[in-house]
């Protein structure tokens, strides 16, 4: 039979803060690096929103150097995400195939408008929903914008786990 001092300590760990700095180095080897632009500062203040899944993970900001006139496509996204040269962080790789979400499906409800809102207010209004495959059940969902004075895209991104 376990001691109660092992018994408290086998506690504390279960309720420690999952948002420790522990819990943080692992969560950002996960995912697609999407920064390699500057990040507007209000897209960075966005840490109370929260994508609702089996993980329930808080979006995060995605600036990315692009220098079209309009979004990309679903193909053009992937190049775009392949190009961040993050090969230490990213899943993202030939095989993962980025599809576009219509925006009004991924929205039904307005569970999300916080987020819509917040990329049209740093774009030109458009506002696109990528879904990217991590494998197995995991997946990121990018809500993007064209900022085409600055030469970038921006919008929010956030892990989903789908069982």
């Amino acid at each position: 039979m376990a001691s109660d001092t092992s018994y408290a300590a086998f506690l504390d760990k279960a309720n420690s803060n999952p948002g420790s700095s522990t819990a943080k180095a692992q969560s950002t080897k996960k995912g697609t690096k999407a920064v390699n632009a500057s990040v507007p500062a209000s897209l960075e203040d966005v840490g109370t929103l929260v994508y609702t899944s089996d993980a329930d993970e808080p979006f995060e900001a995605v600036s990315l150097k692009f220098d079209e006139e309009k979004l990309p496509d679903a193909n053009a996204f992937k190049t775009l995400l392949l190009s961040t040269g993050s090969n230490d962080t990213s899943s993202v790789d030939n095989d993962s195939d980025p599809e576009e979400v219509d925006l009004e499906q991924w929205n039904g409800k307005g569970h999300y408008d916080k987020v819509v809102k917040a990329v049209e207010a740093e774009t030109e209004g458009q506002v696109k929903v990528f879904r990217v495959s991590l494998g197995g059940v995991r997946a990121e969902y990018f809500v993007v914008g064209l900022d085409s004075k600055r030469g970038r895209i921006v919008g929010l991104k956030a892990l989903a786990v789908e069982s």
